[in-house]
């Protein structure tokens, strides 16, 4: 649980960036989670919301990545750049731009409002879809290409990412001719769910921890609810009452992979601090 490879390595880059240049922007928030993004900000690293606001200083990446567009304008304009893209999601850009060089319609099952899916979208350069779930198949176009590469944010679960494959070929088998997938999960991420599933098993009630807007985070904790255990998302310690606890044995803690040990800690200690005698 907590801090995956990908976010302890940005983390570390923007940590290291803004001692060696002073101050220095993020495009948009490093990670999901508020408490890491105000400690950096403690360090110097500004957040921007768009290209458009970068003045002057060097701008980093963050982990989930950007499309090309904006990369390129970036180098094209001489900004300093510092990017700390994921290793993983770095390959699902890749791949969506290698998929559509060869003629395939790129379909991501994935947020299109989260970052990453944007980023990765960015990269194809020809028709490109983001897909949120399998009920929302049927709203691709009728005209999309019989050559279809597939692709998944990262932070999927498996067993949602292999429905979705199953659910697209089912319904759009008379009018594929090629199907191409690509595993683009995370290892690290489906390891985590995978942790959290088994310990839903042995407890009766899970508290995840993480940003609410990590999905990541997100997907652990509906991991745990379809086990069928009481779950409860909390950012922090301080949003963890008393009442959750009773009639409730054995509490089971979990952190998404941008959740600092700190805010992990926290909570153990508070889930210790109200547990019955």
């Amino acid at each position: 649980m907590g801090f995956c490879f990908g976010v302890r390595r940005a983390v570390d880059m923007m940590a290291e960036a803004t001692q060696e240049t002073g101050r220095m922007v993020s495009l948009g928030s490093v990670v999901h989670n508020p408490q890491v993004v105000a400690q950096l900000k403690e360090k110097g690293l500004d957040v921007i919301a768009s290209p458009d606001e970068v003045d002057g200083l060097p701008v980093a990446i963050t982990a989930h990545g950007v499309s090309e567009a904006v990369v390129r304008d970036l180098e094209d304009r001489g900004v300093p750049i510092v990017d700390t893209t994921c290793p993983i999601v770095t390959r699902s850009q890749q791949w969506a731009k290698r998929l559509s060089e060869e003629g395939f319609a790129v379909v991501v099952f994935g947020d299109p409002n989260h970052k990453e899916t944007r980023g990765v979208l960015g990269w194809a350069q020809a028709k490109a879809y983001a897909v949120p779930s399998v009920d929302e198949i049927d709203n691709l176009p009728e005209d999309l290409p019989s050559r279809i590469g597939v692709l998944s944010q990262t932070t999927q679960t498996e067993a949602h990412f292999a429905e979705f494959v199953r659910a697209l070929l089912a319904r759009r088998m008379d009018r594929i001719s090629e199907l191409r997938v690509i595993n683009t999960l995370c290892n690290a991420t489906t390891s985590q769910q995978a942790a959290a599933q088994e310990l839903a098993h042995r407890v009766d009630l899970m508290i995840v921890i993480g940003g609410r807007e990590s999905a990541n985070t997100r997907h652990l904790a509906e991991v745990a609810r379809e086990e069928g255990v009481e779950t409860h998302h909390v950012e922090s310690a301080d949003e963890i009452r008393r009442e959750w606890l009773n009639g409730h044995q054995r509490v089971g803690v979990t952190a998404g992979a941008s959740t600092p040990d700190s805010a992990v800690d926290a909570v153990v200690a508070r889930l210790r601090e109200l547990a019955p005698a």
